[in-house]
């Protein structure tokens, strides 16, 4: 029989994955890598007969656990501590706090990432656009579209081409460009070298921000770091963004497109997209689209990839032309 003192946190797991069965496990397993998974599938595997008396015990302490990174996240460390000691005791609160704070990673600038963008963008206008790109990285992409919109033109794309090529920051940066913001935020920093910005960060942010500024950003771009421009212009629009085009735009992409080019792009992609392209076409064309796909046969996946990059570029030459409109969060991009 086991101690739930003596266990350690992975055998832990290995009891908890097995309380909850085994479909709330395989949406765990999910959610972790492969090493993960070998590790607790080898501990559930050597574990002999567990009692249910432990079984209650590990689940009790994960309830407590989840329950009180919650209230640290709502309202910090004293704030949990405080509601915990009321429910629990002071005793049992204070070893709660002290599992959990043991391992407690916040990420940078959390606390500005609850900052209105607008009081935020007026905070860092003056910054040096490195400290500015820095803070940018870390917020949601809601918000740091919004930031990055009210910079300065001749500033935007700069900021731009900063986030996309930060790799790692070292947390003695992080500190001074925290201690800038020292009366917005309140957090604590990882020990360690933090990973933000990057190529995918800063699509995140374009694909949010109004026309004109995405605009004005690629622009500097292309002349600046045409290969940098390049890449971000492949992965801002994807193939299965093709669900977020209106009935108008589908259309008129399916009026330009070569049929053949759709039956191979459309062989991988999801369900939502195919009735998406068929809903927009005429009975028959939807029909003879259907059987090319059918008859397609097996294809490399890279010819698939290709057609479907070749449609992604056509679409962004109709948006250009302004013969199509892709919804963005500007205020511009709002449909009247």
């Amino acid at each position: 029989m086991y101690n739930r003192e003596k266990l350690s946190g992975r055998k832990k797991a290995a009891v908890l994955i097995m309380t909850l069965g085994p479909e709330t496990a395989s949406k765990i397993f999910k959610h972790l890598s492969d090493e993960e998974i070998e590790q607790l599938t080898l501990e559930i595997a050597n574990m002999n007969k567990v009692s249910p008396e432990l079984k209650d015990e590990v689940m009790n302490e994960f309830h407590e656990m989840a329950l009180a990174q919650d209230y640290i996240s709502r309202g910090g460390i004293q704030y949990a501590k405080e509601i915990l000691e009321k429910a629990l005791g002071p005793q049992k609160a204070a070893a709660i706090i002290n599992r959990l704070t043991a391992s407690l990673q916040v990420r940078p600038f959390d606390a500005i990432r609850k900052t209105d963008p607008s009081q935020l963008l007026n905070f860092i206008q003056g910054e040096h656009p490195q400290t500015i790109a820095l803070i940018i990285a870390y917020l949601q992409p809601n918000q740091a579209a919004a930031v990055l919109s009210g910079l300065k033109p001749d500033l935007q794309a700069d900021v731009a081409k900063r986030v996309a090529t930060m790799d790692r920051t070292s947390p003695e940066v992080i500190k001074d460009v925290e201690r800038i913001l020292e009366q917005k935020m309140s957090t604590l920093v990882i020990n360690e070298y933090a990973t933000a910005g990057g190529i995918d960060s800063i699509v995140n942010i374009l694909n949010m921000v109004d026309r004109g500024t995405e605009k004005t950003i690629m622009d500097e771009l292309d002349e600046g770091d045409p290969e940098l421009a390049d890449e971000i212009r492949k992965r801002m629009f994807v193939f299965e963004d093709i669900v977020l085009l209106d009935a108008r735009a589908i259309q008129q992409l399916n009026r330009v497109i070569d049929m053949k080019d759709m039956a191979l792009a459309l062989k991988t992609a999801s369900e939502d997209v195919k009735n998406v392209i068929f809903t927009n076409l005429s009975k028959r064309a939807a029909e003879m689209l259907k059987e090319d796909i059918e008859f397609l046969g097996p294809v490399r996946l890279r010819e698939v990839e290709e057609a479907q990059q070749r449609i992604v570029n056509e679409i962004r030459r109709l948006e250009d032309a302004g013969e199509i409109v892709i919804a963005r969060g500007g205020e511009g991009d709002i449909i009247v």
